[in-house]
């Protein structure tokens, strides 16, 4: 079986009310050698199986493209604290409309993290989808739409101020070795135009179609990893889930589509939970920061990885069309 201590191997048991626990199968390795994500059988409990996401600091250390640095250390470090706060503290304000796994038990010893949770196989969710139908990407919009308007105007408190992997601020390596230019000398700006963004929400922060899993019919959808949850505009979101779905033509050719059927189940959401705010105040504020926030990833990728299949001409024609407004002299 996979090698983990007794104490982390009981808190398995006793957060299933089981007799006794087996390895199934390792879902993930985690980035860099941080640890692994295991499906766990139980015996004697209500529950088949569970979850476990068990991180432990890498002897030595490798990064696929050489981000292998203390910084990238940190971050991640970060990163797993994190989600241990937003299972802790947060994740019980998502109900059925923004669906998560249910957090079982979390432990920590030392420089190892333990986290049980709920197997989204078993709970009706056994579906990854490498390509999708129209319907699964309405779906996981629904899904980004009632996250956003649950957490609106809330503070991200033990979580990322500012959520996502590639913000600026977490990412200053890759932005030292993008060449110079217009996109280059415009990051702070474009960061600082979607933080300044007057609504606020969280943001999950990793929402590729890999972090969703689905029913079996397409028609509900639950999101795991919450690495780099946090605070921010939710076209951050919602420009990450298309670019992970699409491929360039449809991204452009479906955008205005795309934005219409978010912000429609946006308004619906924020109806549904009662949310007090200027609903057309805020769809026109987010419409005009989609270009903007697909940029901000745009220019994450430009210095992590320049050759990545997500440099098209679809993001190179944002990214002009956003500086050129944000600062014309460099355009």
């Amino acid at each position: 079986m996979y090698r983990m201590n007794n104490h982390f191997q009981e808190v398995i048991k006793t957060a299933g009310s089981a007799e006794d626990i087996f390895e199934i199968e390792t879902i993930q390795n985690l980035w860099s050698g941080y640890g692994k994500i295991i499906r766990f059988g139980l015996r004697g409990s209500h529950l088949k199986s569970v979850v476990v996401k068990h991180v432990r600091l890498p002897e030595g250390g490798s990064h696929p493209r050489g981000w292998n640095t203390d910084l990238s250390h940190e971050r991640k470090l970060k990163s797993y604290k994190v989600e241990t706060a937003w299972y802790r503290q947060w994740g019980n304000q998502c109900d059925e409309s923004c669906r998560i796994p249910k957090c079982l038990a979390l432990e920590k010893i030392g420089d190892e993290v333990l986290m049980v949770l709920e197997d989204m196989d078993e709970a009706g969710y056994p579906e990854r989808l490498s390509s999708v139908t129209w319907e699964n990407i309405e779906t996981g919009i629904d899904w980004l739409a009632n996250f956003h308007a649950t957490f609106l105007h809330e503070k991200p408190e033990n979580l990322w101020q500012v959520g996502t992997y590639w913000h600026l601020d977490t990412r200053a390596e890759e932005w030292g070795i993008m060449k110079n230019g217009g996109l280059k000398q415009s990051a702070k700006m474009i960061d600082e135009k979607l933080s300044n963004s007057p609504f606020q929400t969280f943001v999950h922060g990793d929402a590729k179609l890999a972090n969703f899993c689905f029913s079996e019919d397409g028609q509900k959808v639950a999101a795991v990893d919450f690495q780099y949850v946090g605070g921010g505009c939710g076209m951050k979101d919602l420009a990450y889930f298309i670019g992970s779905c699409l491929y360039e033509d449809d991204c452009e050719q479906l955008e205005e589509q795309l934005l219409d059927t978010y912000f429609e189940k946006l308004r619906k959401a924020l109806k549904q939970k009662n949310k007090l705010v200027d609903a057309d105040a805020l769809e026109k504020d987010w419409r005009e920061l989609y270009p903007v926030a697909w940029t901000d990833f745009h220019r994450f990728l430009k210095g992590w990885s320049p050759d990545h299949w997500k440099i098209n001409s679809y993001s190179e024609r944002l990214s002009r069309e956003v500086v050129a407004k944000l600062n014309p002299k460099t355009a």
